[in-house]
């Protein structure tokens, strides 16, 4: 799939080479910063125990051929050259691979699903059109659409690969601070070293922690700098070394010395994988960050810096451990003891700012994957603080991040060496790349349409590859690999129980939406008095009259003169263009002022602040009253048909709200020609950020009289006010039902609500405008 297929954010990233090369300056610092720190470690993991270092230096120059191929075949190969192009119209990542699989095969979790969903201008299919008849892939889909067991396993390889990212966010700050402070062991003794290493850790990881909420963005500028002077420090360093300890290490860059290694050491050597996978702990940035970047920017970064840095790097520790067979010290294969000795404190300050730069990067990646987890219903509900206006995807979770910095200096605590930490988060790193591995095959034939043995042999190729690095890793279960499975096993319980109540409230409610003809039934009035205001009663139901309102009509004997049945939901797309935000529609005959308005955002969308999302919304509905009647919107003309809606733009796509600085445009406009326009001006001015709200109705056969009362009844009840109906359920398991469910709801399931986000706080709606009606749903 192209780039093209993206926004045209995207596209326009591709103007000059100018902007090629400035997104790739910007992407060393944001995507490749965990994955330059790698030499810190990979050595010192791998020699900790399963391979000894000999005369013959067979065991370093396989080591060196084992990083060498590893890293061109996966980050090179599999991700330059294969996994990139499968974007989700730019967006990248675990959940963008299993975004696109719902798009064609429509195995989608999210429960309001509409056909108007796929009318998205980023929901269409990309240019490699549809799947032959009679072919695999046509077959393949039929079976994923068929069966409701298929589509929970799509899932919950989804969720695995998603806790991994999580489990790496806390396991790569830790070793990858603690590589760099050890350093500190070449100039001080060991018992003296013992006692600082884990504090220095510690003080480091709670500053990284405590700085996030300012975001990357302000000083973000110096992430780039950083790391390219990291990375021409270890090329530089790895030079010298070739050339003055063993010019003829290049050697060991051929297969054979792999194979040699695997040959002598054999349960060791396949046991050392575990410590060599680390040099490519990072690669999955290069996908997961594509939405900051573009295709060429990241490629063009990891062949031109990136790759070569590495190699030379990893040769020039080869190179100095060949000619250095003295291991009475712990840290002989540590990094710094190839760097020259009048250069290792400099290096050592390096390093730790790079490792920062590094572990800044994961740790913002996983706020990014958990806030798109939440929007498709996988993860309760946080806060999420977007820290950059002018920075896509700057997000700080309060919550999120103080559960990862205890977790990462609980981890740092207990190990407190390189060897369990390695263990730990090599497991977590290949995990991930399985993952993106298994879905990259059915996006080869689901999306691409492509001959099924491509996807085997893409399968067979890079599984094995890690497959065996995955064995050698969950091999070392008790030493430290225990902890990313222990906690993707408690996230992994959260989030599918998350999702599996959700969805059962999402069906309580469907199954007990009350009729239409039931409103119908009570007249104009509703049965009850209209109060002057706007009444916003949100609903996850897309057709229907939800149960929270007769309900709260039972209950209250008032209620506002203009009803807006709202939904907010997410559709599996990253990004829903402005003009194809709203589908507004009426709830009953137009007397009754009632409509319902659904609001779309993608997973990757940022929700507006109250003041603007109800000047946005307002502005729909008066839209959908000012066209109702000219023939754009007839697909609503019979009364009590509530199920058909109407795609209308924000406040920017039409001209019925207008900010201040356009007033005296449009006074000029009412003055100046024969089309004249008449200002309905409100008395008590909206006004945010400097903006005034007016609605602009043309005086003209286009509009008939009942529309312009209709619309001047909206903006009287708009200055009356607007209230928040939201819905506080409370989910308990039916009598009768078994042990399983009943510990899913009514424990954990009730435990995450009540520690999470209510509804109101997330959604943005002022505390002293919303009303939360309980009730109690028996699933």
């Amino acid at each position: 799939m192209d780039l093209e297929g993206g926004t045209r954010r995207y596209s326009a990233k591709r103007e000059s080479w100018r902007t090629v090369l400035t997104l790739a300056y910007q992407s060393l610092g944001v995507v490749y910063g965990d994955l330059s720190i790698s030499p810190l470690y990979v050595f010192r993991s791998t020699f900790a125990e399963d391979i000894k270092h000999t005369e013959s230096n067979d065991e370093v120059f396989g080591v060196l051929s084992l990083v060498f191929w590893t890293i061109t075949l996966i980050p090179l190969v599999k991700y330059v050259f294969v996994v990139l192009k499968a974007d989700d119209n730019g967006e990248g990542g675990t959940f963008a691979l299993y975004s696109l699989l719902c798009r064609h095969a429509r195995v989608s979790s999210l429960p309001n699903c509409q056909v108007a969903d796929e009318e998205l201008s980023e929901y269409k299919k990309d240019s490699r059109g549809a799947a032959p008849e009679r072919s695999f892939a046509l077959r393949l889909k039929s079976t994923f659409e068929r069966h409701r067991v298929l589509q929970r396993v799509l899932l919950v390889l989804a969720l695995i690969g998603t806790c991994m990212v999580i489990g790496d966010g806390i396991l790569t700050p830790a070793i990858s601070v603690f590589s760099a402070v050890s350093g500190l062991e070449l100039s001080m003794s060991k018992e003296t070293h013992a006692y600082v290493e884990v504090p220095a850790s510690c003080i480091i990881l709670i500053g990284l922690f405590a700085l996030q909420h300012y975001g990357t963005h302000r000083v973000g500028f110096l992430f780039a700098p950083v790391i390219i002077v990291w990375l021409f420090c270890i090329s530089t360093i790895g030079i010298y070394n070739i050339f003055h300890w063993n010019p003829h290490v290049y050697k060991a860059l051929s297969p054979y010395y792999a194979f040699q290694l695997l040959r002598k050491t054999q349960k060791g050597g396949w046991m050392a994988l575990g410590g060599i996978l680390l040099c490519i702990t990072g690669a999955e940035a290069m996908f997961a960050d594509l939405g900051h970047f573009s295709q060429l920017s990241i490629k063009i970064a990891f062949t031109s810096v990136v790759y070569p840095s590495l190699i030379l790097a990893y040769m020039g520790q080869a190179a100095y451990l060949s000619k250095h067979h003295d291991i009475e010290q712990d840290y002989h294969f540590g990094f710094y003891v190839s760097v020259p000795e009048k250069l290792r404190w400099p290096v050592l300050v390096i390093a730790i700012l790079a490792a920062v730069v590094g572990s800044q990067a994961i740790i913002t990646g996983t706020f990014s994957i958990i806030k798109q987890c939440s929007a498709l219903s996988c993860f309760p509900r946080v806060k999420v603080i977007h820290t950059s206006s002018k920075i896509h995807g700057q997000i700080y979770i309060p919550e999120v991040n103080w559960v990862l910095m205890i977790l990462c200096l609980a981890v740092t605590v207990c190990f407190r060496d390189t060897k369990r930490l390695g263990n730990a988060s090599g497991l977590a790193v290949i995990t991930v790349m399985l993952v993106t591995t298994c879905l990259m095959s059915l996006v080869i034939v689901l999306c691409w349409h492509q001959n099924v043995l491509l996807a085997l042999g893409f399968v067979f190729v890079f599984g094995t590859i890690e497959a065996l690095f995955f064995s050698a890793s969950l091999i070392k279960f008790l030493q430290g690999a225990w902890v990313p499975i222990a906690l993707a096993l408690v996230f992994l319980t959260f989030m599918y129980v998350w999702h599996y109540g959700t969805l059962k409230k999402y069906e309580y409610d469907v199954q007990n939406k009350v009729s239409i003809n039931w409103l119908l039934g009570l007249g104009p009035s509703i049965g009850i008095v209209r109060v002057r205001g706007v009444g916003l009663i949100h609903t996850e139901l897309v057709s229907g009259i939800p149960v929270i309102f007769s309900h709260f009509v039972t209950n209250l004997p008032a209620f506002h003169e203009v009803l807006v049945f709202l939904c907010i939901k997410h559709v599996p797309v990253p990004h829903v263009r402005p003009d194809e935000r709203f589908l507004v529609g009426r709830v009953g005959p137009k007397e009754f002022r009632l409509y319902r308005c659904i609001v779309r955002y993608g997973y990757r969308d940022v929700h507006k602040d109250d003041v603007e999302f109800e000047n946005d919304l307002l502005c729909s509905i008066a839209e959908f009253i000012r066209t109702e009647k000219t023939g754009l919107n007839s697909s609503n003309d019979e009364p009590g048909k509530d199920d058909r809606m109407a795609v209308v733009g924000t406040c920017s796509t039409h001209s019925l709200l207008m900010s201040e600085d356009n007033v005296e445009n449009v006074e000029n406009v009412e003055n100046a020609g024969p089309s004249e326009l008449k200002e309905i001006k409100s008395p008590n001015v909206i006004k945010q950020q400097k903006k005034r709200v007016r609605f602009l109705v043309p005086e003209s056969p286009k509009i008939n009289t009942d529309a312009k009362k209709e619309l001047e009844e909206v903006m009287e009840a708009r200055e009356g006010g607007v209230a928040y109906i939201i819905g506080q359920t409370h989910l308990r398991a039916k009598p009768g039902s078994s042990m399983v469910k009943k510990i899913a709801i009514n424990i954990v399931y009730e435990f995450l609500r009540r520690n999470s986000r209510s509804p109101s706080f997330v959604t943005g709606v002022p505390h002293a405008s919303s009303l939360e009606v309980g009730m109690m749903y028996q699933v």
